[in-house]
Formats: C-alpha cells, sequence, structure tokens
C-alpha cells in the first residue's frame, strides 16, 4: 500500500532523563543502570551539559518532565534541584506540567517525600510491583511489603495527589488469588494509577539465565490471558479505567499525559544514557554506557549512538501498533488525513474478521481494541 505521511502539527513535547543508577539491580530488568555511584557527579555534569546542548536545538515548549531510571530516588533533594533547575534554565516548560519521579519504596522517607512537592514534582511512580514478600524476593527487590506500605502512605500525609503504583503479575509460582490480594491492597490507597505489567524475561539478565537453565516456568499462555482478563476486571469494578494495555487511572485527567505521548508521535526528548528522542519522522538514541555517554559529553559531542529516518510505511504501522494497544483506538479520519490510507477500505477483509472474532469494533468513527483485542495487541497490529 502506497502512503504519503504528512507531517501533524506539532504538538507539545515532553522531556524523559534517564538517571543511570541503582543501589542494586533487579533480576528481571533490562534498563540500564549501574550500582557503582563513583561516576554520579560526572553524570550529573554531563546532564548539565547536554541540556545546553539542546538549549537551542530543541526549543518548542515541553508540558511533561520524567525522570526515570535507573532509580532516581537514589538522588539527593539538592541534586535533584539542580536538574529541575537546569531543565527550566534550557527549556521552556509550560505552567501546570506534569513532573513525574519514579521512586523505589526503598527510599521514600518522610522528610524526602515532604520536600519533594517544594522542587515541582507533583507525580510520583512508586516501583511497589508487589505486596507479597515471597514475589519481592523472587523479583530480587530490595524493599519490602511493610516499606512499599509505608512509601504510599507517607506520600500521601505529604500531600501528593497524584501516585502511581508499579505492579508486576505472571509471576513463577503466583496463584490468581494471589494478584488478586496485591490488586485488592493496592486498591484500598486509592492511587490516582496503577500500572500492572506481566513479567517478562530478557535473555541477559539473572532471572534469563536462570529460565534458560529451567531452573523455574512461566505460566502458560492461558493463564496469562487469565491474569491480563482478570486484572481488567477487577480494576474496572473499582472505578479505573483501562486506558492502555498496562495502565489504568482513577480518571482520564491522572492517566500518564508524559507516556501518552510515546503512544502517539508527540515529540520527546531523551536526556541521559540510553534515552531515546522523537520529532516529526526522526528518532535518536544516546551511548547505553555512562562511560561513552560521559566521554562524548566532555568532548563537546552530543552523546548519540544512533539515529534513524523512519519512512512513510514505518510511520503508518508504528501509528496502528500503537493505536491498537490503547482503549481509545484509532480516529479513522484522521489517520486516512495523516497517511492517505483508508483502514477501513483498505483492510476491509480483515477488520471483518477481527470484529466477528471479538478484537475489535468500529464506532462512532473509531476503530478500537475490545478488551479481548488488548490482551492481543501485539498480534492485531500485524492485520
Amino acid at each position: 500500500m502506497n502512503c504519503e505521511t504528512r507531517i501533524p502539527p506539532m504538538k507539545t513535547a515532553g522531556i524523559y532523563i534517564h538517571i543511570p543508577f541503582c543501589f542494586t539491580k533487579c533480576g528481571y530488568c533490562n534498563f540500564y543502570s549501574i550500582t557503582s555511584l563513583s561516576s554520579l557527579p560526572d553524570f550529573l555534569r554531563a546532564l548539565q551539559k547536554e541540556m545546553e546542548m539542546y538549549h537551542h536545538q530543541f526549543d518548542q515548549p515541553f508540558d511533561t518532565l520524567y525522570i526515570g531510571g535507573g532509580t532516581p530516588s537514589i538522588l539527593s533533594l539538592q541534586q535533584l534541584e539542580d536538574i529541575l533547575t537546569g531543565v527550566r534554565k534550557n527549556f521552556r516548560l509550560l505552567p501546570n506540567s506534569e513532573i513525574t519521579l519514579e521512586a523505589n519504596p526503598g527510599d521514600l522517607k518522610k522528610s524526602f517525600i515532604e520536600s519533594l512537592a517544594g522542587l515541582g514534582i507533583n507525580r510520583l511512580n512508586i516501583g511497589i510491583q508487589s505486596f507479597d514478600q515471597r514475589v519481592l524476593d523472587f523479583l530480587g527487590r530490595r524493599h519490602s511489603s511493610e516499606q512499599a506500605i509505608a512509601a504510599i502512605e507517607i506520600s500521601r500525609k505529604a500531600g501528593f495527589d497524584n501516585i502511581g503504583l508499579d505492579l508486576i503479575y505472571g509471576v513463577p509460582g503466583q496463584e490468581i488469588k494471589c494478584w488478586q490480594d496485591t490488586l485488592t491492597r493496592a486498591v484500598s490507597f486509592f492511587p490516582e494509577h496503577i500500572s500492572c505489567y506481566q513479567l517478562t524475561i530478557e535473555a541477559e539478565t539473572p532471572l534469563g539465565k536462570s529460565y534458560k537453565n529451567s531452573d523455574f516456568a512461566l505460566p502458560g499462555e492461558e493463564l496469562q490471558y487469565d491474569f491480563f482478563m482478570k486484572t481488567s476486571q477487577w480494576l474496572e469494578n473499582a472505578g479505573y479505567i483501562h486506558y492502555e494495555v498496562s495502565n489504568f487511572a482513577r480518571e482520564t485527567s491522572f492517566a500518564s499525559r508524559h507516556n501518552q505521548k510515546y503512544w502517539n508521535h508527540t515529540p520527546y526528548l531523551g536526556l541521559g544514557p540510553a534515552a531515546h528522542s522523537f520529532i516529526a519522522n526522526q528518532r535518536w538514541w544516546n551511548h547505553k554506557s555512562l562511560d561513552h555517554y560521559i566521554t562524548d559529553i566532555k568532548a563537546g559531542k552530543m552523546p548519540i549512538t544512533e539515529r534513524e529516518i523512519l519512512t512513510e510505511e514505518q510511520l503508518r504501522l508504528e501509528a496502528l501498533y500503537l493505536g491498537l494497544r490503547t482503549k481509545k483506538g484509532i480516529h479513522l479520519k484522521d489517520f486516512a488525513e495523516q497517511y492517505h490510507c483508508n483502514l477501513v477500505s483498505e483492510k476491509r477483509e480483515i477488520l471483518d474478521r477481527l470484529r466477528e472474532e471479538g478484537f475489535i469494533s468500529i464506532q462512532d468513527g473509531y476503530l478500537r481494541p475490545t478488551l479481548a483485542g488488548l490482551a492481543v495487541a501485539d498480534r492485531l497490529a500485524l492485520m
């Protein structure tokens, strides 16, 4: 299918800052981080320099800032304040921007939490993963179930009214009942956002190597499907909106504004090692090495390891893939105008079959995945 892409008007961009440090590495984690803090001062200087490099190159306004990692909550308040000062100095951060900090529950002490809001951080994303100590031990988390509960309670008492919790299901030996207990406990704190991720095993992680050695078995496909469906049903019954495959919000306004940029081709700037950036039809990413990142910046070079120009076909396929991972789905008229591709006429036979099988619906001008469709969203995009 020949499609000519029309670049849409610029949407308000977001900034992601990758903090590549952890006290310990979780067994399942494939995100770039190191456990030695000896290079932290050099990293912070390099990060400030990288911001200055982009000061004139990426000059549109931003309305989200997401500080992730790694474990950003291992930074001191002064270090976080310096980062935020650098952002505001070099970029146009709009009023009422969403400013998120990822945090490990073990780091969230009362004095630390109470000071975060004064820095302008207005959203906390807490990596709970589970309230079951056996699951936490298997995952290699450094916090306890008691610390997880305390972190949420302290954050709420400190005045945070936009709290997200990350949870993991599909852990070997985890029963549906155990997972339901974790969800019930999570909902009891009335968090504004809940992310539920199915455990995935990456080959080069410690868990990946153990899995290769047959040290444990993952739930079968049928049980994984059951986990997904019951998770959605339980949380929607509790009043949450299942707005993306892994994400639930108490109200539409609490859906992660930053993460939604990744799903609809909104520009974003990534700072720090391994961070990705995107604008129009270009994507680039930094070295997945702190040493290479710091060396390039000291030499006055952008720390970019690779970049790509996306073709019209790649943009179209990405828009299809990402749109079918969201409850909102794909606005057919907008899609046709932007990509000059009429999905309904071009893909009529496939769409009819998917609709008959209960994976999609087409109404009010939108192509949307059903709950069954969200469960197999990655395969839907191959239509």
